[in-house]
């Protein structure tokens, strides 16, 4: 894997996760402490905290059951590691999706994923941590013009409460790149799939083939859209890339993580399930819902930087 990023880094060695008990935050874990790392997690664990079982006896983790929006449990956690020197954070805590925040209202997907990114990055900047990592979304892109793939410098179209609270994360963390000690960088993912220790089956590619294996049928909605896919393993490296780049490359930068290769077509996605599950029946209705359009109903992401942050997902 090749990236403008990746020129003569020198790895952070001790990195804390908000949420780390979620879908990327539980697979960054592990391969951060396979790749040597230390690792310390915040989670109030809403979902539960199976998917970090397999960690708890390592040397190198630790974990902290606590709210991100209690400003207190970050500040202690920060000065309770002081010791041995947390070098950055990965903020992943937050309300995902536009049906979730949509379902908790305005004010309380603000508290967790405006207000939240910055008491977490204000901690972090105050104990002298060298790095911050947020977990943003290409939803922000909302419907591009004339269908066409978008780049980190095209216009923003928030199309959901979920988008609105990730780009005003977003805007105050890039306001402090110029005058904080530590360095933020912001990652917009496309859409993710594939197992990690808490699998979303919320999303498409994983709802899809959970559907194919259990019932044999699909019923589909809303044919012939098309959305940037990324495998949630692309996205963990992405990330560790982002931690041991230089600084130089990461301050204050914004990065979509996803694959030019990655667009598929809801009915392209039907065939490569069908492909691997015999026998499965597929019925396609006719029926409109509510929520977020992206680019072309779905999203297309490009990039505008010299080389991809991950390598080819298909």
């Amino acid at each position: 894997m090749t990236s403008a990023l990746s020129n003569n880094a020198l790895e952070p060695q001790h990195v804390l996760i908000t949420g780390g008990a979620g879908y990327i935050g539980s697979l960054l874990t592990g391969v951060l402490l396979n790749r040597g790392y230390s690792v310390t997690v915040v989670d109030d664990l809403l979902f539960g905290g199976e998917s970090l079982l397999g960690y708890w006896h390592h040397p190198n983790f630790r974990f902290i059951k606590g709210d991100v929006c209690d400003s207190g449990v970050l500040r202690s956690t920060l000065n309770v590691q002081r010791a041995t020197s947390i070098d950055a954070v990965v903020h992943l805590a937050a309300i995902v999706g536009f049906p979730a925040c949509q379902a908790v209202g305005k004010q309380v997907a603000w508290r967790y994923n405006v207000e939240a990114a910055q008491h977490v990055f204000e901690a972090a900047d105050a104990a002298g941590v060298k790095r911050f990592v947020l977990s943003s979304t290409y939803s922000n892109y909302g419907v591009g013009e004339n269908g066409q793939p978008v780049t980190e410098e095209s216009p923003l179209y928030p199309q959901s409460l979920y988008a609105e609270t990730k780009i005003a994360a977003e805007e105050y963390l890039l306001r402090q790149a110029e005058r904080s000690t530590c360095a933020p960088l912001v990652f917009r993912f496309a859409t993710l799939f594939g197992i990690s220790p808490r699998t979303r089956f919320d999303l498409i590619v994983n709802q899809f083939v959970l559907e194919a294996l259990t019932k044999r049928e699909l019923v589909i909605y809303q044919r012939g859209y098309s959305r940037s896919f990324v495998h949630v393993r692309d996205v963990v490296d992405g990330i560790i890339l982002g931690l041991s780049a230089p600084e130089e490359k990461i301050r204050g930068e914004v990065y979509n993580l996803g694959s030019d290769d990655g667009n598929y077509t809801k009915d392209e996605i039907v065939a490569l399930v069908q492909k691997h599950v015999d026998g499965l029946k597929v019925t396609h209705k006719d029926l409109s819902f509510g929520g977020e359009k992206r680019v072309g109903n779905w999203a297309w992401i490009a990039t505008s930087r010299p080389t991809h942050l991950v390598r080819r997902v298909g």
